[in-house]
């Protein structure tokens, strides 16, 4: 199986603080994999490191086998990679179908000229866009939420409309930091469905971030374990459930 992403001796410090410390891991194209551990363990400045957030003291980072290090978010984006993110990150102010339409805007088709005097050529490449999101609006069943505003929908929804956008960028892989934080065991439960049918209908390899146990171990085939920024574990659900170290890297009592 080709590999999608591959992290080698990934190392970041911020100032003397050691954040990471020689991750290595890998995605295999199409696969959903899982990154868990404890408060604190470094996941999302993994995550912040793949998305050129931050800039790696060490270590390659590769996608389909080309070095991304030095790629900043919006190249990464251009590389087919989408994200969401712990804490919801729309835009407040803008409608649901402008958060969605807006993103599309790295490859807009038209320059600055266009827009001046509104060719011809920009009223078709918006008329694209908007038409865009209005297909992915329908397909996840918020169409009707396309003239509100993100702020005054349910958490839920709100959830769901950050994973929208983060497919209007077309990926190949698409990243979720803690995608069923904040949400009710009801919630939780329908995001597992909703993830899988996101996996199969767009055929994308998806890596997760999650802290509610029973979403990771029923989407995730193969999950990677770290703990105060190192790999301690790495395995299917069943084998991750049953590593003593991630057992106590976690509450020390066998639950995870």
């Amino acid at each position: 199986m080709e590999k999608h992403l591959e992290i080698r001796n990934l190392t970041h410090r911020f100032g003397g603080l050691q954040a990471l410390t020689d991750i290595n891991l890998y995605l295999e194209s199409g696969e959903i994999a899982g990154l868990i551990g404890p408060n604190g363990a470094g996941k999302t400045t993994v995550f912040n490191l793949v998305s050129g957030f931050y800039v790696p003291t060490q270590g390659d980072i590769l996608v389909h086998g080309k070095r991304i290090n030095a790629l900043r978010p919006h190249e990464v984006a251009a590389m087919k990679i989408g994200r969401t993110f712990q804490s919801i990150r729309l835009w407040n102010e803008m409608t649901v179908l402008d958060n969605i339409s807006i993103s599309q805007h790295h490859h807009l088709g038209y320059n600055v000229v266009d827009v001046f005097f509104r060719t011809k050529r920009y009223r078709e490449r918006e008329k694209e866009i908007i038409d865009s999101a209005m297909e992915l609006l329908e397909v996840f069943q918020l169409a009707d939420y396309a003239n509100d505003y993100p702020k005054n929908l349910p958490y839920g929804t709100q959830r769901r409309v950050e994973i929208v956008r983060a497919l209007s960028l077309k990926p190949d892989l698409l990243m979720l930091d803690e995608p069923a934080a904040g949400l009710s065991t009801v919630d939780a439960i329908a995001l597992i469905g909703y993830i899988n049918w996101i996996h199969e209908k767009f055929k994308l390899t998806v890596w997760m971030i999650e802290h509610q146990m029973e979403v990771i171990m029923t989407l995730c085939k193969r999950i990677t374990v770290i703990d105060f920024g190192r790999e301690i574990a790495c395995g299917t659900p069943e084998e991750i459930k049953n590593n003593p170290k991630v057992i106590s890297a976690y509450l020390g009592d066998g639950t995870i």
